[in-house]
C-alpha cells in the first residue's frame, strides 16, 4: 500500500519499507513519529479513503542536508558577498501504512515522578540562596571612591573653535 503524505510545506508518496528525508522533525532517532496528513492513499491502482489510513515512521537520524551556496554580485561595484546555508532535516523509515491506529512510542511514565521531586528539592534550597544575594549589597561601596574622583573640580571646558566658512567655485566660463 502507499500514501501520499505532507509535512514541512512538500509532498512526499512514500510505502512500506521507504527511507526519506523530510524537514526537522521534534525526537531523537529511535523514536516512532506518525506522518498525519495523509493526502491520498491506495494500493496498486485502487484508491482509499485517505481519512482512514495512518503513516508510522521511525527517526533514522538528525541531520543536515547538503550545503547550498549564496553567492551575491555586482557588477563593476567591487560587491560580493559569499554565504552557505546547511537545512536541518529528519531521516524517516517508513514503517507503516495502513488504516487503524499507529503504533505509539511507549510513555516513560516511571521518569516523570522522579522530575516532579527534584524541582520540589529546588525549591526547598532556594531561599538558602536569597541571603547570598543580599551580601552582595555591601559590595556596591567600592563604587562611592568613583564619586569622590568626580567631586574634584571640573576642567575648564573650551569653547570649540569657529571654522571659516567654505568658498565655493566660480564656475567656469565657457570657451566659444
Amino acid at each position: 500500500m502507499f500514501a501520499v503524505v505532507r509535512t514541512g510545506g512538500k509532498q512526499y508518496r512514500v510505502a512500506a519499507g521507504d527511507k526519506i528525508a523530510v524537514e526537522k522533525l521534534a525526537g531523537e532517532a529511535g523514536d516512532t513519529v506518525t506522518l498525519g496528513d495523509v493526502l491520498l492513499a491506495g494500493e496498486g491502482e485502487t484508491i482509499a479513503d485517505a481519512s482512514k489510513v495512518t503513516v508510522s515512521a521511525e527517526i533514522i537520524a538528525q541531520a543536515k542536508s547538503e550545503k547550498v551556496v549564496v553567492f551575491k554580485k555586482r557588477r563593476r561595484h567591487n560587491y560580493r558577498r559569499k554565504a552557505g546555508h546547511r537545512q536541518q532535516m529528519t531521516l524517516l523509515r517508513i514503517t507503516d501504512v495502513g488504516a487503524g491506529a499507529a503504533k505509539k512510542a511507549p510513555a516513560k511514565k516511571a521518569a516523570a515522578p522522579k522530575a516532579d521531586a527534584k524541582p520540589a528539592a529546588e525549591k526547598k534550597a532556594a531561599p538558602a540562596k536569597k541571603p547570598a544575594a543580599e551580601k552582595k549589597a555591601p559590595a556596591k561601596k567600592a563604587a562611592a571612591p568613583k564619586k569622590a574622583a568626580a567631586d574634584k573640580k571640573p576642567a575648564a571646558k573650551k569653547a570649540p573653535a569657529k571654522k571659516a566658512p567654505a568658498k565655493k567655485a566660480a564656475p567656469k566660463a565657457d570657451k566659444k
